[in-house]
């Protein structure tokens, strides 16, 4: 009977890697992990009556309120001419007000309302509801957080139009 070796699994040559592969792409893993992700957010974002980005807008401002368009522009990274029309909405459905700054007339001053203030209480169960839905335990997901500000950080270092 023949002797049966075993063989060390050839290693992977980066050579034959095809770098334009679609699954190599950084760029394609990252845009449809966003997709994917905010899609698992909508059904949870639905009962407040927020989208993705609106809710984004309520974190900056439960966290930093009151703020100018401009900081709040920066917060989110978000030109203002993108960040006006969420703003017009949240406003419009009651969750804050868009003011002149009393100490800079050229400045909007972005305040909460009582709504705006109330509906914390109820995004408090969302971030637990994501994990749930993602199924990947919270070290991991930080770990990830982790990594993703620093691609964040090193594209912008790349590219001075970005901001961070």
């Amino acid at each position: 009977m023949p002797s049966r070796t075993r063989t060390a699994p050839a290693a992977v040559d980066p050579v034959a890697v095809d770098p334009l592969a679609l699954e190599e792409q950084v760029c394609f893993a990252l845009s449809v992990a966003a997709r994917n992700v905010v899609a698992i957010y909508k059904p949870v974002l639905e009962p407040l009556g927020l989208t993705h980005p609106q809710y984004l807008v309520m974190l900056a401002l439960w966290q930093h309120e009151p703020v100018s368009v401009r900081r709040l522009s920066d917060l989110l990274q978000l030109d203002p001419g993108t960040l006006s029309p969420l703003l017009k909405r949240l406003e419009a459905i009651g969750y804050l007000r868009r003011e002149r700054n009393p100490g800079d007339e050229r400045s909007l001053a972005i305040t909460l309302t009582e709504a705006g203030r109330a509906l914390r209480a109820e995004a408090e169960k969302i971030p637990p509801a994501v994990v749930r839905r993602l199924g990947i335990p919270i070290g991991e997901l930080r770990q990830l957080h982790a990594a993703l500000t620093r691609v964040i950080a090193a594209a912008a270092k790349e590219n001075p139009a970005v901001e961070t």
